[in-house]
Order: C-alpha cells, then structure tokens, then sequence
C-alpha cells in the first residue's frame, strides 16, 4: 500500500486531469471508426481512472461519470 500527501489544490488539479481524461475516453467511445478490441481497452482505462477519481472526488461529481448498467458510461447525456 502506498501513501500520498497532497494539499486541495492539488487535489483539485488531480480531479481535473482524472475528469478530463475520462472525457476524453467517453468522446472517443463514441467514435464509430475505433475498431472495438480498441475500445475493449478504453474502457478498461475509464474503470481504473474512476478507481482514482472516486478516492479524491465527492460523492455527487462520482455519480455523473459512474459506469451505469445499461450502458458503458453515463456522462454521454450530459454537456
């Protein structure tokens, strides 16, 4: 197990670079021309980012770019 020491500005900085990259994967998933053993891995990623991004962010931000069910990700509604 490792620690990290990071003050609420960083902490914002991290969310920021988590959520930004999430968006990016889900804009990407989108993308029909990705061939899908491609997209298999992009998801793989998301799942390990949101890993990271629920242990800094609160609870309400986790919500809009938890995984639901029916589909992959849930944030393609929103923005």
């Amino acid at each position: 197990m490792l620690g990290l020491l990071i003050n609420d500005k960083e902490t914002k900085e991290i969310e920021y670079l988590i959520k930004r990259e999430m968006d990016e994967i889900l804009f990407d998933l989108k993308d029909e021309r990705i061939d899908h053993s491609v997209k298999r891995s992009m998801k793989e990623r998301y799942k390990i980012l949101f890993s990271l991004f629920k242990r800094i962010a609160n609870p309400t931000e986790c919500l809009k770019y938890m995984p639901s069910d029916k589909s992959p990700y849930r944030r393609s509604n929103e923005k």
